[in-house]
């Protein structure tokens, strides 16, 4: 594999999004590290993107436990001794009208996923990134983490309150801000993407969007160059209110 080869990992990529990101980042000459919960449905998603002929490899990623967070970090310094693009895909969503009837135990799970270990696996992973010459960290976000499209009474989802999934998400993108800014004198991107309502076991069959075109702002985010956005909230090239 040339040196100059771009490395990216990807959690959640054994299905829906993930993979077809896997896929498409693929299709574009960059080496995959494919994470999944499980090393099978990892070795899975491998076997059909080498069936397409593209450079992968399969770990075991649950991105609660911290010991597959350290061997996923010890994995890619021995094999690589890089990582170029670091995509936090992996999520959960539980979608209800509740807010302060929302209990704890939906809470604590929810942002476990959705920001908790995601902060962790970015922070196990940065110094690999750092040794990027073009790092690119992706936060898999959603429209329903916009503060202000929620406020607005006449915005597209002012009726889609789920506060749980909504306020992990916005967590996120407060996130993407804040290590932007941290990382700002570095070559390093970090960008929040929203992939839109998308056709997956998530957004459900009435979703707007096949899932090739729900990778491809993750894709987009991914392969910025050096005058891309850094710190943004981005649908298919647009940028999005916090």
């Amino acid at each position: 594999m040339s040196a100059e080869k771009k490395v990216a990992l990807i959690s959640g990529a054994n299905r829906g999004i993930g993979f077809e990101t896997a896929l498409q980042l693929g299709q574009k000459s960059v080496t995959v590290v494919v994470g999944a919960r499980s090393l099978s449905a990892a070795e899975d998603a491998v076997s059909k993107l080498k069936a397409e002929g593209i450079d992968a490899y399969p770990i075991k990623l649950d991105v609660t436990s911290d010991q597959d967070r350290k061997a996923a970090a010890r994995f890619l310094a021995e094999k690589f001794g890089k990582l170029d693009i670091l995509i936090n895909n992996a999520g959960i969503g539980v979608f209800d009208n509740k807010t302060i009837d929302t209990s704890e135990e939906r809470l604590q799970s929810i942002f476990g996923t959705n920001l908790f270990s995601l902060i962790a696996l970015t922070r196990e992973l940065l110094p690999l990134l750092k040794k990027s010459e073009a790092g690119r960290i992706v936060n898999l976000s959603s429209i329903l983490g916009s503060l202000t499209l929620h406020a607005d009474p006449t915005s597209p989802i002012a009726a889609s309150k789920s506060f749980a999934y909504d306020a992990s998400k916005s967590a996120l993108n407060a996130f993407t801000i804040h290590l932007a800014v941290e990382l700002k004198d570095t070559k390093i991107k970090v960008n929040s993407a929203h992939p839109g309502w998308v056709k997956t076991e998530l957004g459900g069959a009435g979703a707007q969007m096949e899932i090739p075109d729900g990778a491809k702002t993750s894709v987009d985010l991914a392969l910025l160059g050096p005058d891309g956005p850094n710190g943004r909230f981005i649908h298919l090239g647009k940028e999005l209110p916090w």
